[in-house]
């Protein structure tokens, strides 16, 4: 997929595989704001108090949203900034749904796409700062891009929009926040990115995947999908074909995030029972030592080697985990993967109805 060019006002600042920042070698999600970004001067915070302003202005907002796009991670607290100036937020909303008629049927085109992308990274910035952070979520503005990740066109600026939207979500998801995890358990997000696991495109294949490791990380989302045996087999069976498809057409990096998550899963009873019973032969059998040479491959390994261990022997796993695990009655896995998001979603507290953001 190639980036979206930033030469123009109608385009993209960054593409989306740029707006959305790498995994670092844990497997955590990386936004690249290690190091400390230097104050700026006067004259250049002037003109970005000027940029924030026009971006209330219809007339000149497309030229703020690329301006403010590009220089985002060199602007210290720039989420304070857009958060407290008047009418910004606002307009970011109104940008995001101006383009839900495009979306079904799909008539999205490159530069609208590329705008609202604009719009999404400096989103994700009030959703990584952690003085709007709060605001973000109390505002229920994750909920603005749902629509985005419940679409289903290949094309690339439906795909651009989706991996952006993904972004705003993984840079939540970062801090490990239980407050996040609730709000995003009772919202549709795990249905999406299931949803996105099974169809979608490597690499948005691998930030959504990153987004349920995340969640299943805390107790309440792992409680969440083992809540009842239905689904657990439906998450599993997700997992059990990524794992098939990697086997076909490895991506080290998204195999990292499967495997982490099928270690999450060994941690409660009910889904390590189920787990012994059908977990992909390829983890087994050792067809992915081959793909796994590199030194920066390690902690993939080394989960694959825990998951192993935990599932053998019971005895042996008792040892590792001191918990003895009740045996579950599991069905076979019969229900087909365009079923399984539904499955996924079926007791869900609160259903978004994504016909009310239209």
């Amino acid at each position: 997929m190639s980036s979206v060019s930033s030469t123009s006002p109608h385009q993209a600042a960054n593409s989306p595989i740029n707006q959305i920042s790498n995994f670092n070698d844990t497997g955590d999600y990386n936004q690249n704001q290690q190091q400390p970004i230097p104050p700026l001067d006067k004259e250049t915070l002037q003109h970005v108090y000027q940029l924030v302003k026009d971006l209330t202005i219809p007339e000149k907002r497309e030229n703020a949203l690329v301006d403010l796009s590009k220089k985002r991670e060199s602007i210290p607290d720039l989420a304070p900034i857009l958060l407290n100036s008047f009418g910004t937020i606002a307009a970011l909303l109104q940008e995001i749904v101006s383009i839900y008629p495009l979306l079904s049927p799909p008539k999205l085109k490159a530069l609208p796409s590329n705008r609202v992308c604009n719009a999404l990274a400096l989103l994700q910035c009030v959703a990584s700062h952690p003085d709007t952070r709060t605001y973000f979520l109390h505002s229920h503005i994750p909920l603005f891009l749902y629509p985005f990740l419940n679409t289903s066109s290949k094309n690339r600026p439906f795909e651009y929009l989706r991996l952006t939207s993904l972004g705003v979500i993984g840079a939540l998801v970062k801090v490990d926040d239980s407050t996040i995890i609730d709000f995003l358990l009772s919202t549709e997000i795990m249905t999406l990115c299931v949803r996105i696991m099974e169809t979608g495109s490597e690499l948005s294949k691998t930030v959504a995947t990153f987004i349920v490791q995340k969640i299943l990380l805390d107790d309440m989302g792992l409680n969440y999908i083992c809540s009842s045996n239905e689904r657990i087999l439906a998450f599993i069976s997700v997992l059990g074909g990524m794992i098939n498809q990697l086997v076909e057409i490895p991506a080290p990096r998204l195999l990292k995030h499967v495997i982490r998550c099928y270690l999450r899963l060994a941690d409660h009873p009910k889904s390590k029972e189920a787990l012994r019973q059908y977990l992909p032969e390829a983890l087994k059998s050792g067809i992915f030592n081959s793909h796994l040479k590199d030194e920066k491959d390690f902690t993939t390994k080394r989960w694959l080697s825990q998951l192993l261990f935990l599932l053998g022997d019971p005895s042996q796993a008792n040892a590792f985990n001191p918990n003895l695990n009740p045996s579950i009655n599991t069905p076979q896995l019969s229900a087909p993967l365009s079923n399984i998001s539904a499955a996924i979603n079926q007791s869900l507290s609160r259903n978004l109805n994504m016909g009310n953001l239209h």
